[in-house]
């Protein structure tokens, strides 16, 4: 493994603390995304990922999209943590949507019907494999990110205002900028408990 993918890995962590100052331009991370969904594997090359660069406005307007989905749902004399963590990801430049296109899965699993079972995994495998792509090649550029989940919560809305196929199952939100706090510090488990060699 070389020294600058090493690094890359040990780099890559979750930073909540995030700002609209821009460390590289719009282009440079739409190049980046494009590069990422061109060569992150997929089981029988489905290339079923699919993926909303959501920047500046539009990266602004879906947090208060979810925002407002959250307010309807956390009672108002404890929304204040909710609404600053919010604001957190609000704070950054841009966001990456990640999705699978079930029309890729469900055809896949009429075209090979004994691995049926297995395409939906395989197909949530190579989304991880993908995030994990995006995710370090935005921090290897400077840039902080981190992982959320407000789907189903925001899936209506997300279609309707960005107009996203039906078929398009929202999977992961990637909210990203330059960094503005350390990230928290992080344990490992001993290795020897987590991997088996056999020679």
């Amino acid at each position: 493994m070389s020294n600058d993918f090493a690094k890359a890995i040990k780099e890559r962590r979750s930073f909540y603390g995030i700002s609209k100052t821009p460390v590289i331009s719009d282009d440079k991370i739409i190049e980046l995304v494009n590069q990422a969904v061109k060569y992150s594997p997929s089981s029988f090359n489905s290339q079923s990922a699919r993926v909303l660069v959501l920047l500046n406005d539009q990266h602004d307007k879906f947090w208060d999209i979810t925002t407002e989905i959250l307010r309807k749902m956390v009672p108002a004399d404890s929304f204040g943590p909710t609404n600053e963590k919010m604001q957190s990801f609000r704070n950054g430049q841009g966001t990456v949507l990640f999705f699978e296109d079930q029309k890729v899965v469900e055809g896949l699993q009429n075209q090979f019907p004994s691995y049926a079972d297995n395409f939906p995994l395989w197909s949530l495998q190579s989304s991880g494999m993908l995030q994990f792509v995006v995710w370090t090649s935005l921090e290897a550029e400077g840039l902080g990110a981190s992982l959320q989940h407000y789907n189903p919560l925001v899936d209506e809305h997300v279609q309707a205002e960005w107009n996203i196929p039906s078929t398009w199952k929202l999977i992961a939100q990637m909210p990203f900028g330059k960094p503005t706090a350390d990230p928290g510090e992080k344990t490992f488990q001993p290795l020897e408990e987590r991997v088996k060699i056999a020679k």
